[in-house]
This record gives structure tokens, sequence and C-alpha cells, in this order.
């Protein structure tokens, strides 16, 4: 099993979402987060006074499957996520030792399907 974190821009998440669902999978966790990396600070207007923005908003993605669909799911967010622009984000994926549904205490990839 993987676990895979992916962070994104807010406005691709629905697309990104529609295409997980077409590959079957449901069940994933999502923050929002605010972060900053390669793409230059903004500059924002509040009251009239303006101001440097520092973080992006992004959101993060995260999920645990079974071996078999890590690719189709990177191949989804590659696609879906990407705007051609600075800041369209990262994936990562993580080795997951074991998992367990503690409502019927199934372990392994059947815990997490």
């Amino acid at each position: 099993m993987k676990k895979i974190e992916a962070i994104i821009r807010p406005e691709v998440f629905p697309k990104v979402r529609e295409g997980l669902a077409v590959e079957g999978i449901d069940g994933l966790s999502i923050t929002e987060i605010a972060g900053c990396g390669r793409q230059e600070g903004r500059t924002g207007i509040f009251r009239g006074n303006t101001y440097e923005m520092e973080f992006s908003s992004k959101l993060k993605l995260e999920m645990v499957v079974d071996n078999a669909k890590v690719q189709p799911i990177i191949d989804v967010i590659l696609r879906d996520a990407s705007t051609g622009e600075v800041g369209d984000g990262k994936i990562f994926i993580y080795p997951v030792e074991q998992a367990i549904r503690i409502r019927t205490k199934e372990v392994g990839a059947i815990a997490v399907e």
C-alpha cells in the first residue's frame, strides 16, 4: 500500500475529484493549507492598504491505496491539476506498512477499499 499526498490549487479540485471518481477512488482526505514555493508573493489590497501575501492557498489531498491504484491516481492528478503555471503543486508517495479498519478490524489493503 502507498499513501499519496498531493498539493494542488483549490480551483482545480473539482476536475481532479471527478477524475479520481472515474478511477474508482472515493476515499480521500482534504486539508486547506497555505504555502510558498517558487511562485513569487502577490500584492493584495485591504481597506486601501497594500500588503504582500507571502503564502498561496492550496489543498492537500491524502489517500492510502493499493499499489495497483498508484499510477492511475498519479495520471489523474498530473492531467487534471496542471495549469502549466508555477505553483501547480506536488505529489508525494510514501510506503504504508499497515492499515486497519477500526469498525471491522480488517487488516491490509481491504481496510482501505
